[in-house]
């Protein structure tokens, strides 16, 4: 009797263990290199015309490859004024990097000014068969220039889009000084959202459908800067550029 109570306790002790390992690295990139990886990111090019002009929000950047560089640990997203246009930059990992639940770390440092919208979300990798927002949106950092001190984390679903109810506005003084880790928690049962691991938003409706919980599916994420817009505003005050969004790394974790 007393070596089968000795045995139980060794079982328990090593099922305590296993629960508590850490989550597993699923994808980083500290890009420590001279070039963007090509085989974790892709680039967007244009205005999005003809099929969606402004890229459905009445944006003013052309999106281009010049725009994106890496250099000394950091991913920098470059937003410029040139005769008359404005041109940035946005990558994705579609097809490169997908992944259905875990956690995603992203240390980033704000640009500043009336008119710049960085950004860092995820869509369904169904999109093209799904159409938005039904393949859903998880944007884990939304800013607008025009609104200094305030950050945006918000889900995109067929029940909510656009101007969505299920949003956080997060007021954090000096927000745009250095560099700040967004972060979501992404399970079966909720989307939590947090700024410098402080708490600020979770997503979990009660009873999950189709059109309010299209995330049992593969995500891919998104990192750009747009310029106006209805979200960033069309007053854009052209003495801020050059501006830059800055990237120090992106982390991703599987449960």
């Amino acid at each position: 009797m007393r070596s089968l109570i000795g045995v139980i306790v060794v079982v328990a002790v090593v099922s305590v263990v296993s629960f508590s390992l850490p989550p597993k690295m699923h994808f980083s990139d500290q890009f420590d290199g001279a070039t963007l990886d090509s085989s974790s990111w892709n680039y967007n090019y244009g205005d999005g015309c003809p099929d969606l002009c402004g890229w459905g929000n009445q944006e003013q950047q052309i999106y281009t490859d010049r725009n994106v560089s890496v250099s000394d640990g950091q991913l920098r997203i470059l937003a410029t004024h040139e005769d008359g246009n404005y041109y940035s930059g946005k990558i994705t990992t579609k097809d490169k990097v997908e992944f259905q639940y875990g956690t995603v770390e992203v240390r980033a440092k704000l640009p500043v000014g009336r008119g710049v919208w960085p950004a860092i979300w995820m869509l369904g990798h169904d999109i093209e068969d799904k159409k938005w927002p039904a393949c859903g949106e998880i944007d884990i950092m939304e800013y607008a220039g025009k609104n200094q001190g305030t950050i945006h984390t918000s889900i995109h679903t067929s029940s909510s889009y656009g101007i969505t109810v299920n949003t956080k506005v997060s007021k954090l003084e000096g927000i745009e000084e250095g560099f700040h880790t967004y972060k979501t928690q992404w399970s079966p049962n909720s989307i939590k959202f947090s700024i410098d691991d402080e708490l600020v938003y979770t997503f979990s409706p009660k009873t999950k459908n189709e059109n309010n919980w299209p995330f049992n599916k593969p995500f891919y994420l998104i990192l750009n800067l747009a310029i106006g817009g209805h979200f960033g505003g069309h007053d854009i005050d052209d003495s801020i550029f050059p501006a830059e969004f800055l990237i120090d790394y992106v982390k991703v974790y599987k449960n």
